[in-house]
């Protein structure tokens, strides 16, 4: 499998089963409505190990901010990092539109334009740039610095797309409350561009003007984890 195919399939699994979670939580009339964060937090942290098992063939990036990351860190060549998000974005995208293919009937049911975006993308609890851009900075923070420093230890065989799961459940537990945390800008931006081209019925704005904060922050996270992860190990 070329890493273009495993970055697509594993990012659409991604956002399948994480986006899904949310749907079935906020969505009207499903089994699972208002099941809450701790479902949303603890089903994203599966998803993503999910995924990481599903894209080991290309190291299971899933993530755009973690692929310039490796790129600043000198475990990928910079001629790969074009296709690993291109791989992302379509992947994220694909993702999403099965998820509104699965749930609707449940969009179709659902008045709150709100919630059938937020299925899709992030938004934050209270909107201010600066205090929103920085949640998703210091949340990528956490995830790439964690990954670097799981590289430096030894786990049993298999084990660290577990590991990388449980670190963003804690992640979304402790620091999602703010922003949703995208924290990957492929899980954010591939959805939301389904959410403007799709025909959800009853849908209201893609929230463009915010959308460039869960893209630029985790680039920023992610390149700040690097260079101390560089100036401490």
């Amino acid at each position: 499998m070329s890493n273009f195919t495993s970055e697509l399939i594993g990012t659409m699994i991604l956002i399948l089963l994480g986006d899904g979670v949310v749907a079935g939580v906020v969505l009207k009339k499903t089994k699972s409505e208002n099941s809450g964060w701790i479902v949303i937090t603890f089903a994203w942290g599966l998803a993503v190990m999910t995924a990481v098992y599903v894209a080991a063939a290309s190291g299971a990036h899933l993530n755009p901010a973690v692929t310039l990351s490796l790129a600043l860190n000198s475990d990928l060549p910079w001629a790969d990092v074009p296709v690993y998000i291109a791989a992302q974005l379509i992947g994220a995208f694909i993702g999403a539109v099965l998820v509104w293919l699965h749930y609707m009937k449940h969009f179709e049911a659902t008045d709150d334009q709100a919630a059938k975006l937020g299925v899709f993308a992030t938004g934050p609890a209270i909107r201010h740039t600066g205090s929103n851009l920085v949640s998703e900075i210091i949340g990528t923070f956490v995830l790439v610095f964690g990954i670097l420093a799981f590289g430096a230890n030894s786990f049993a065989d298999g084990l660290n797309p577990l590991i990388v799961g449980l670190l963003v459940v804690v992640i979304g537990l402790s620091l999602g409350g703010t922003t949703g945390y995208a924290i990957n800008p492929a899980r954010d931006l591939g959805p939301r561009i389904a959410h403007a081209i799709l025909p959800i019925k009853g849908k209201g704005s893609s929230d463009w003007g915010y959308s460039w904060i869960p893209v630029v922050g985790p680039f920023i996270g992610g390149a700040i984890a690097v260079f101390l992860h560089q100036m401490l190990f």
